[in-house]
């Protein structure tokens, strides 16, 4: 059903929902609500044995597994990482704020530019990807979001569990 829209005015309103699925937090918490004020010595603690990443591989995750798509959706000489070596990382607490600080401008920086993609009227959202198997940036996007969703719910509840949620004033 398309409705009373031209189509470009169809492009521009998907376009904007994409933007509003990636940054916004429309049914749950957002990305910086989530990681605000986590606590120092909550980054690198496990909450249970049926909870298996901390916080900083959670994050990293998050930050490896978004660039990644990223530079699929964007790079010709895209090489894929080796799974699940190198989107996880080893160590379960980050060495110092800085690596910690460093994580979250960086995720924040890469969301930045997937969302610029979506929203540039140059990129084709339908077509497959040249150096993919089908995928197209839309469906990309989606993943994006759907990803980083269900990791972030997964620190909601380690941060529950590790009694730091919700942050200070929220």
């Amino acid at each position: 059903m398309t409705g009373d829209k031209a189509p470009r005015e169809q492009l521009s309103e998907l376009r904007k929902h994409l933007r509003e699925l990636l940054t916004g937090a429309h049914a749950h918490a957002d990305f910086e609500t989530i990681l605000s004020a986590v606590p120092p010595s909550a980054r690198g603690m496990a909450a249970a044995p049926a909870i298996p990443h901390t916080m900083w591989q959670l994050l990293e995750h998050l930050r490896i597994a978004q660039r990644d798509i990223l530079d699929f959706s964007r790079d010709p000489g895209y090489s894929e990482p080796k799974w699940p070596d190198d989107y996880w990382p080893s160590d379960a607490a980050p060495p110092d704020d800085a690596a910690w600080n460093g994580a979250l401008e960086k995720f924040r920086a890469d969301l930045k530019a997937m969302v610029a993609l979506v929203e540039d009227p140059a990129t084709d959202l339908f077509a497959p990807i040249p150096w993919g198997k089908g995928q197209t940036v839309l469906r990309e996007a989606l993943l994006v979001a759907d990803h980083n969703a269900y990791h972030l719910g997964q620190i909601v509840d380690l941060r529950r569990a590790l009694e730091c949620w919700p942050p200070e004033g929220g």
